[in-house]
C-alpha cells in the first residue's frame, strides 16, 4: 500500500483512542486506506497479465519449461488469492458506507484501531477471532 499517498491525504493523522470511534476522519482514513490497497493490487495484476502475456516462449530445456510453469502457477495462485483480498476490501468499503465497519460482526464490540491499523479488511474483534481459530483447531482436530 502506498502509505505516502495516505499521509499526503492525512498527513500525520493517526486514529487514536481519544477520538469518538469511527468518527468522520477516522472513517475516511481507512477508506482511502482501503483503496489504495485495492488499487495496488489491481496494479500488480495488470503487471503480471503483461509479463504472462510476454512470457509465452517455448522452452527447448524441459528443466527450464518445468521452472517457468511452476513459476507460472505460482503468480497465479497468488493472483487468485489477491482477487479474493479484493472482494474483502469492497465488503469493508461497505462496511463503511453502511456505518458497520469497525464492530465486531459477532459481537457487535468495537474492533481494536491497532487491529484495523494491521488488517483494515477484519470483520472480528481479537477475542473473537481467537475464540474462532480455537473451534476452527477443536473441528479440525476430530
Amino acid at each position: 500500500m502506498t502509505t505516502a499517498t495516505l499521509k499526503a491525504e492525512f498527513p500525520g493523522y493517526r486514529p487514536t483512542d481519544e477520538e469518538p470511534f469511527m468518527s468522520e476522519q477516522q472513517l475516511g482514513y481507512f477508506k482511502q486506506k482501503l483503496n489504495l490497497w485495492r488499487e495496488d493490487i489491481l496494479r500488480e495484476s495488470r503487471e503480471t497479465l503483461s509479463h504472462l502475456q510476454k512470457e509465452t516462449e517455448n522452452h527447448p530445456d524441459i528443466a527450464d519449461r518445468a521452472s517457468s510453469e511452476t513459476d507460472r502457477a505460482l503468480e497465479l495462485r497468488t493472483r487468485d488469492r489477491q482477487r479474493k483480498l479484493i472482494s474483502k476490501i469492497d465488503e469493508a468499503i461497505r462496511r463503511i458506507d453502511d456505518g458497520s465497519y469497525g464492530y465486531c460482526e459477532e459481537t457487535g464490540e468495537p474492533i481494536g484501531l491497532a487491529r484495523l491499523e494491521a488488517r483494515p479488511i477484519a470483520t472480528l474483534s481479537l477475542e473473537a477471532q481467537e475464540r474462532h481459530e480455537r473451534r476452527e483447531r477443536v473441528h479440525r482436530d476430530d
